[in-house]
């Protein structure tokens, strides 16, 4: 009937539109009555043409995501928001419409006055009374408007779509939707979208906020408990099974290992399936197998070159003569760059746990080794503390083997602390979750930055929350099973947070500062670089498509507040004299600062992480802990000694359950630069996607030849087997 009534008026108006033009040609001589009569005609035409013109109707289609449990009883409120006004709330799902799982529910709204073009979708959720009160999956909204007359539009009208692709409840009011073209602030035409990027901001920040859980280290967000999280910052992990049988059965055993014969009968049952666990327990005695783990273990960030030994490892050339070339001394190797070090001077002084009731001990060595002719890296000199004297001897290759062997353990237990805690969980956990809250707070979510980083940091606050309240807590295994406990926990952190440069989290430099890049076994650092270049080509090129200059960079405020906020709660107590950015001042620069978080918390977090049980399971070559002193003398240890430094029966298994667990990949992961979210799917993006995720399957293809070749094969950066993020 209105469409009826429509026509009739537009029929109208033509007619009064040629008695206007009628009137427009009228002489001077017309009389008064005749011209008044047509003036009141084309205020006729004037009203009938806005009438015509304000009557805009649009087809709205909702579309609620497949999984089983993605649809709702709740009734859902829907209006469009133009740039010249609004609509009034309609219920989308009433008579026979439902937002069922999969399903695509459409609706007709008209607007009764001028609109506009649509800029915002606005969602609310309403329980409906007798029905349970659901949560909705909504994919995302399509918003088609229509031709006031068969004819009179396009042809095919172009569909807006406001994507979604979240969770919605009814506690969480209005939610509001824009179209799903990202633009940086400067680009944004509407004040109305303007004003929604302010927003937008302020109910994250008052949602999201920073918390410190230690002192000098970068913060985390700030939690009561796991559901204040949210649905949409929450996911579900999903392990394959392990058999874990065997190693529940030990908790009474609060006691040493009665000997290594033990152990090895122990190791039978759980590491027999573990090819990398079986050529550990074969070869970790030897030198140039300690050396290959400081370059391809579960630890490979820590190793420097050398060219001036540190003035408290008491060496000479005398005393490292046997140990290097025929003919050479210990200051040509150090001019050759043969001779590196590892150093770990950060757990000097940290107060050492009480485990089953004794007191456990932490020594902070030094290290030398040196590149041998046969291209091994080996140990050539360890001393177990940071202060030179007579009751820290620097034990040698040529010392009993006990002597050598135990310098070596030892060397490996304090590895351990500061591979679990500083490039672990340090490096990639908590930079992960850093990232995390500063995008969240500072970034809206059509910044395209917000849109790249969030697939890769969003599974860090879940997970590190369970870190803080489980592993790192109370009764948690750092607690009752690792030498470096509670006690120590704030300590370590901090100081490694001190000693974290920039360069350090950026793989070139950090490969080039430690002299690994060119080292011929060097697995870790050959595949790392790849992956690197591969991941930042392709922030590069994101870049591209939105900053046109580093003009664009420096006027980017939500840019340079998401820098601000990052290093104000992260890094502000780094030593490192060039630092981390304070300001964005081009485009490079960001790139180069958006790869390091890409990078960070996939493929590094994957070398550090999944690694880790492969070389603690056969304990000695990991100890978690160490109950006896550090020696303090020469010769006065047996084989049979060795095995009461080694943590306990139940301590061992403890730990061993924990690296069981965390070292498994998630069944449902997402391989790197694989992205389920739809905005990855436009043309532009999409075709960044395609060609990064073919140099990475290129990489793991070249990974894969270079393995076949290997004893020992390396896969840790293999692109195919890397989690998007830190999800366990």
């Amino acid at each position: 009937m209105l469409r009826q009534f429509l026509m009739l008026l537009v029929g109208r108006c033509l007619h009064l539109k040629e008695r206007n033009a009628k009137y427009l040609q009228l002489k001077f001589s017309t009389s008064t009555a005749q011209r008044e009569e047509e003036a009141a005609l084309c205020s006729c035409v004037t009203i009938m043409s806005n009438m015509t013109a304000s009557c805009q109707e649009f087809e709205v289609t909702v579309h609620t995501s497949p999984g089983p449990t993605c649809g709702t009883f709740n009734h859902l409120w829907l209006n469009l928001i133009g740039s010249e006004g609004e609509t009034p709330p309609i219920v989308v799902n009433e008579d026979d419409r439902h937002l069922l799982s999969g399903s695509a529910c459409s609706v007709r709204i008209r607007a009764s006055g001028s609109l506009g073009h649509v800029v915002l979708v606005r969602l609310r959720l309403e329980a409906q009374t007798g029905f349970p009160d659901l949560n909705w999956h909504c994919t995302q909204v399509d918003v088609l408007r229509l031709a006031e007359e068969p004819g009179s539009g396009p042809e095919h009208p172009e569909t807006q779509v406001f994507l979604c692709n979240r969770w919605l409840q009814t506690a969480d009011g209005n939610v509001e939707l824009r179209s799903e073209k990202l633009c940086l602030l400067r680009d944004e035409t509407e004040e109305k979208l303007k004003q929604h990027r302010v927003r937008q901001l302020q109910h994250q920040q008052k949602l999201i906020r920073w918390h410190e859980f230690v002192d000098g280290a970068p913060q985390c967000v700030d939690l009561s408990s796991l559901s204040e999280l949210g649905l949409n910052l929450s996911y579900t992990h999903k392990s394959p099974a392990f058999d874990l049988h065997p190693l529940k059965g030990f908790n009474a055993r609060v006691e040493p290992w009665t000997s290594l014969k033990e152990f090895e009968t122990f190791f039978v049952h759980i590491g027999h399936q573990n090819s990398t666990a079986r050529f550990v327990k074969a070869h970790w005695m030897e030198d140039w197998y300690f050396g290959y783990q400081c370059l391809n273990g579960c630890n490979p960030l820590l190793l420097h070159q050398t060219r001036v030994l540190p003035p408290n490892l008491s060496v000479t050339s005398d005393m490292l003569r046997p140990f290097l070339p025929e003919g050479s001394s210990l200051e040509q190797e150090l001019q050759k760059g043969s001779l590196y070090l590892l150093n770990y001077e950060v757990l000097d002084g940290i107060p050492a746990n009480v485990i089953n009731g004794k007191q456990s001990y932490i020594c902070a060595p030094l290290c030398l080794l040196h590149l041998n002719q046969q291209g091994q890296l080996v140990p050539i000199a360890i001393q177990l503390q940071q202060t030179p004297g007579p009751q820290n001897p620097v034990f040698l290759p040529s010392d009993p083997c006990c002597d050598w062997l135990l310098a070596k353990i030892w060397v490996h237990s304090a590895d351990f602390y500061c591979h679990q805690l500083a490039s672990h969980y340090l490096k990639t956990h908590m930079l992960g979750e850093l990232c995390c809250v500063a995008t969240l707070r500072q970034l809206p979510e059509v910044h395209p930055l917000y849109q790249l980083l969030m697939p890769h940091v969003s599974t860090s606050l879940q997970i590190n929350y369970r870190a803080r309240t489980e592993l790192l807590a109370a009764n948690g295994v750092f607690d009752k099973s690792v030498g470096c406990g509670l006690q120590a926990l704030p300590h370590l952190l901090s100081r490694a947070t001190q000693r974290i440069s920039y360069r350090s989290l950026c793989v070139p430099d950090d490969l080039s500062d430690r002299g690994v890049d060119k080292l011929p076994q060097s697995y870790y650092a050959q595949d790392a670089q790849r992956v690197w270049d591969a991941l930042h080509r392709f922030v590069v090129s994101w870049v591209d498509l939105y900053y046109s200059g580093d003009i664009d960079v420096e006027q980017d405020s939500e840019l340079q507040h998401w820098l601000t906020d990052l290093n104000t709660h992260g890094f502000t107590h780094s030593s490192d004299p060039s630092g981390f950015p304070q300001i964005f001042q081009t485009k490079a620069e960001v790139s180069k600062f958006v790869t390091m978080f890409i990078y960070c918390t996939s493929s590094l977090h994957a070398a550090v992480n999944f690694s880790q049980l492969d070389f603690a399971l056969w304990m000695p070559n990991c100890p978690s802990s160490m109950l006896r002193p550090p020696p303090q003398v020469k010769a006065a240890v047996t084989e049979e000694d060795i095995m009461s430094f080694l943590p306990d029966v139940n301590s061992t298994c403890r730990v061993l359950i924990t690296l069981a667990l965390l070292s498994q990949p998630t069944v449902n992961f997402v391989p790197l630069c694989h992205y389920k979210e739809a905005i990855f799917r436009g043309a532009a993006h999409s075709q960044l996607v395609d060609k990064v995720q073919a140099e990475l399957q290129a990489i793991s293809h070249d990974i894969a030849e270079r393995n076949s070749q290997l004893e020992l094969p390396y896969t840790y950066l293999c692109p195919g087997g890397t989690e998007n993020s830190v999800a366990i």
